[in-house]
């Protein structure tokens, strides 16, 4: 079994051979969560694939909401790209530092959420492009811009009224991307959230589950199918995914993406909106 859409992840190789293309541009979209007392912008900044620019997702945001890192307004996104030299015409390649592939699938959502389908994510990102020993450089980018025009893509996005409603309707598939423990309400959210548990009818598939542990690269079709069917999506459905704050969930989007399935949106206040909610139902085990 094969990807269905293969050119949403290029391998190290690939982007090795392709770093000096006048085309191609290579985004560093690292982001840690607190927890993890990394500093994304500082790690850039000391070592990144050469010509790489940072794109950093709590920066290229809504600032009128409290929650965190919601997509920007279509302007506000098209000017921030097109001052690191993105834009039309160009192949994007995003990856980031972990290797799982969520910070680097969030920035691939947002730009297809934006029009622009010209991009890939880096599969195992920077660890296996460190792994294998390939170039790196802590020089900052040469300026340039790049027009970039915005064609907002509403199928991608959902908010509060829509997953509300599809409790209701049950038109769409639900997954929920957290861990088992965090879905169940058995642990704690990694931000404050007044309550714990899950929204009604989702479905928990982890994100890690798409992921090789050893590798930290996508697993192959036929692994990523059987996760799901395992968790009883069904081909045909339309889906909507959520996780904590709508980054994790955009790694089971690439990974349904890679296998064929287009009606996939990202609800994108996630838990950080509907778990801080008094008027939200809940599940909890």
């Amino acid at each position: 079994m094969t990807y269905a859409n293969p050119d949403a992840l290029v391998s190290t190789e690939w982007l090795a051979d392709h770093l000096s293309a006048p085309d191609v541009r290579v985004v560093d979209a690292s982001w840690f969560a607190p927890a993890q007392n990394r500093n994304a912008r500082e790690e850039y900044d000391a070592e990144h694939i050469p010509g790489a620019v940072f794109f950093d997702i709590d920066e290229i945001a809504d600032s009128n909401t409290v929650l965190p890192h919601m997509l920007p307004p279509a302007e506000k996104f098209s000017s921030k790209v097109r001052k690191l030299g993105l834009g039309n015409g160009n192949k994007i390649v995003v990856y980031d530092g972990t290797g799982f592939a969520s910070a680097a699938a969030r920035a691939w959502w947002m730009f297809r959420t934006f029009g622009h389908r010209d991009v890939s994510v880096l599969d195992g990102g920077f660890p296996k492009w460190l792994r294998e020993g390939r170039p790196v450089e802590d020089l900052p980018p040469v300026p340039r811009t790049r027009h970039f025009v915005s064609h907002y893509n509403h199928l991608l996005v959902r908010d509060l009224d829509h997953v509300r409603a599809n409790i209701e309707t049950g038109r769409e598939i639900l997954i929920d991307a957290r861990g088992s423990a965090r879905f169940k309400g058995e642990s704690p959210e990694p931000r404050p959230a007044k309550h714990l548990g899950h929204i009604p009818g989702s479905i928990n598939v982890p994100f890690t589950d798409m992921i090789d542990d050893k590798t930290r690269c996508m697993l192959p079709a036929d692994q990523l199918a059987a996760r799901f069917a395992t968790a009883g999506i069904e081909p045909k459905r339309p889906v909507t995914i959520t996780c904590g704050s709508g980054v994790t969930a955009c790694t089971v989007a690439l990974a349904l993406n890679l296998l064929g399935h287009e009606d996939v949106a990202i609800y994108d206040g996630s838990w950080a909106e509907w778990g801080n909610r008094d008027d939200t139902p809940i599940d909890q085990g």
